[in-house]
């Protein structure tokens, strides 16, 4: 669906029947009719109106003439003594505010003819646009719109979602099954090329945001929950327990099919994601079942995913799930969980990045390893991460493995004052033999250590000698904050000051 149509309710058929002068007609127009047009509609620019007349000659019928505004728009042919008269016509923009009249010609074999009129109301075009059921063909969401989520919205299989610079998209609020949310299943691709000028935001319904702001004018960047957020999958390979080839994702319900990724494919692309903001997610679908800013399941390196923002997700800002994509130029900002989480055998590169910890973020990097038996490993480079009072640097977890480089962290509270909280370190005993056999490597990491600290009271597991202390602002690693100039929120808020 390529354009969103209003399918319009039609006032009542009227039955148009018009006479000749002919005197000595026993009937007038020698029964030539055309009944079952509308009299009038309202629709607006991009709407379309349908209706089906009904034609009748005794004599035979010759032709139909359907014209706007006196200018014909088509002929048809006609024959036998009745026939249907199939009417559809999309709204312009040079209809807008106009009334279109369209006039009905049938003409008999003998040159008798009725007519029949409908005038159609043009309104203005739409610039907030509902969505209720899932996308099933080829669809765009222009640019100065606003588009209502109504739930969970998949694009299928087979199918495209072009998203155009500068649009909204507001998830409705809900928990459970009626959250919301926006899911690429496998085989679907979503094109959403926001700009520099002129990026794409994903908000909630209660945010009055509307196209052409950066700054929410009514939400803070630290409220969550209030939908979901944003998912593609892919069918790229995973490393799931059991060593199944597809799975769940989670934050939506197993009864939803379109909810599976995993594979075997190499290569594939979902899509691109360019200057778009996630904002205020992350709602609750069970126990412990929230959804992620974005998540990536099983998607493929062909996949282009480049200046990302989520802001004050209930859950992690960004998650993998296997896949090989790569992600450059990503900010995160207060996660309710964990700010970069890594599962499944991710196998991609995540290129430039800053994360600014929230008052509940649990860990700025939280990396797991494979699930089965697959193994790879995935690269987190160039980086800088502000901590606090509550958050941990990162935790690599059951069987972690990867590599980490160039990454500066800053804010971070001595982890003997906060139960561990402000540390780096490596958990279970798959972790620890992947460190210490390379699997799993660290290399120019740099920090501004809070008064008193000792590195290797931050770096845990023999990670210290892998990390250097620096004077604020003096870090010689870390993102590059001009990639989040202009576009995002964390840079017009001021955020990104301390970078």
């Amino acid at each position: 669906m390529k354009k969103f149509n209003f399918l319009l309710t039609l006032f009542a058929a009227v039955t148009l029947v018009f006479t000749s002068c002919d005197d000595d007609d026993p009937t007038p127009n020698n029964g030539v009719t055309i009944t079952g047009i509308p009299a009038t509609a309202t629709v607006e620019v991009g709407g379309t109106v349908e209706a089906t007349g009904s034609v009748s000659a005794p004599d035979g019928l010759a032709q139909l003439v359907i014209a706007k505004d006196g200018t014909t728009l088509t002929t048809v042919p006609l024959s036998g003594t009745t026939a249907s008269a199939p009417f559809s016509y999309t709204a312009t923009a040079d209809d807008a505010g106009k009334n279109v009249v369209f006039t009905f010609t049938v003409t008999d074999v003998d040159g008798d003819e009725a007519v029949a009129t409908h005038v159609l109301t043009v309104g203005a075009e739409a610039t907030t646009i509902r969505l209720e059921s899932n996308i099933t063909s080829d669809y765009t969401m222009e640019s100065g719109k606003v588009y209502i989520l109504g739930g969970r919205i998949t694009v299928t299989s087979g199918n495209n979602l072009t998203i155009e610079p500068g649009v909204v998209v507001k998830g409705e609020v809900g928990t459970g099954a009626n959250a919301s949310a926006l899911i690429i299943a496998r085989g679907a691709t979503i094109m959403a090329e926001g700009e520099a000028t002129s990026p794409i935001i994903f908000t909630t319904v209660a945010d009055e945001i509307m196209p052409g702001e950066i700054i929410s004018p009514n939400l803070d960047p630290d409220i969550s929950g209030l939908w979901g957020g944003l998912l593609v999958l892919g069918n790229a390979k995973g490393s799931f327990a059991g060593d199944i080839t597809e799975t769940q994702i989670e934050g939506i319900p197993p009864s939803d099919t379109n909810g599976l990724y995993g594979g075997s494919a190499e290569g594939e692309s979902s899509g691109t994601l360019k200057y778009i903001s996630i904002r205020h997610g992350g709602a609750n679908i069970g126990e412990g079942n929230e959804i992620n800013g974005l998540t990536l399941g099983g998607v493929g390196s062909a996949t282009v995913i480049e200046y990302v923002e989520v802001i004050g997700n209930q859950d992690d800002g960004i998650e993998w799930f296997g896949g090989e994509v790569n992600v450059t130029n990503a900010i995160v900002w207060n996660a309710g969980d964990d700010a970069l989480d890594t599962d499944q055998a991710w196998s991609g590169t995540l290129d430039n990045f800053i994360v600014i910890s929230g008052g509940e973020t649990d860990h700025a990097l939280e990396i797991d390893g494979p699930e089965g038996s697959f193994n790879a490993g995935h690269t987190l480079k160039n980086g800088s991460v502000k901590g606090n009072d509550v958050t941990e640097l990162g935790d690599f977890r059951d069987g972690a493995r990867g590599t980490f480089s160039n990454i500066y962290f800053f804010g971070f509270a001595n982890p003997a004052d906060t139960e561990g909280r402000g540390d780096l370190s490596l958990s279970g005993d798959a972790t620890v033999a992947n460190f210490a056999g390379g699997a799993l490597t660290f290399s120019s990491l740099e920090i501004t250590l809070a008064e008193g600290v000792a590195l290797s009271d931050v770096f845990k597991g023999g990670t210290a000698a892998h990390a250097t202390a620096v004077a604020a602002g003096a870090n010689t690693v870390g993102a590059d904050k001009a990639a989040f100039a202009g576009w995002s929120w964390a840079d017009a808020a001021g955020e990104l000051a301390d970078f």
